[in-house]
């Protein structure tokens, strides 16, 4: 890969994983500053129970571009954190499942609440899957074409790479 590409891949990298850090920012500061002090208590732990999940995953997503940024093209994800990354794999559904429990145990008793709360929930899925499972992320105009291809994201691409060099 000659240096240009190799410069606008890390590029690209750095503002994946940027951008996937600042939407965390953006949710927890969104939730503190405008839904969490309109919810009662009850409503309140519902959301928790779809953001903490949702935050955990973007955190994730945006470690793993500026990692990757470090290491494009030369190398392979290191085994640890291929190791970690196979892991969050099977953890997060457990963490979504738990925070699905949350909110049935809160279940907001105002629909506009329960609304925001599935919502939120569910964005933490879609998250999820488009890094562990297939990926759903494209831009606008070729999504509707690209989206049924069914690719495997890149997150589960390098786990791959690493763990079979063991």
């Amino acid at each position: 890969m000659d240096r240009d590409r190799e410069a606008a891949l890390r590029r690209r990298y750095l503002s994946l994983g940027v951008g996937e850090l600042v939407a965390a920012g953006v949710f927890l500061v969104a939730a503190l500053q405008m839904a969490l002090p309109r919810l009662t208590p009850t409503e309140a732990r519902a959301l928790w129970g779809g953001l903490a999940p949702l935050l955990i995953v973007l955190v994730e997503a945006g470690a793993y571009w500026l990692a990757a940024r470090t290491r494009t093209p030369h190398s392979t994800m290191p085994r640890a954190m291929a190791g970690a990354y196979q892991a969050l794999r099977v953890l997060n559904p457990t963490l979504l499942a738990a925070g699905l429990v949350v909110i049935a145990l809160h279940w907001p008793s105002r629909p506009g609440a329960a609304v925001l709360v599935v919502g939120v929930w569910a964005f933490a899925v879609v998250e999820h899957v488009n890094y562990f499972v297939v990926r759903l992320s494209y831009p606008a105009t070729e999504w509707f074409g690209a989206v049924t291809r069914w690719r495997t994201p890149r997150l589960v691409q390098d786990v791959r790479e690493a763990r079979a060099r063991d």
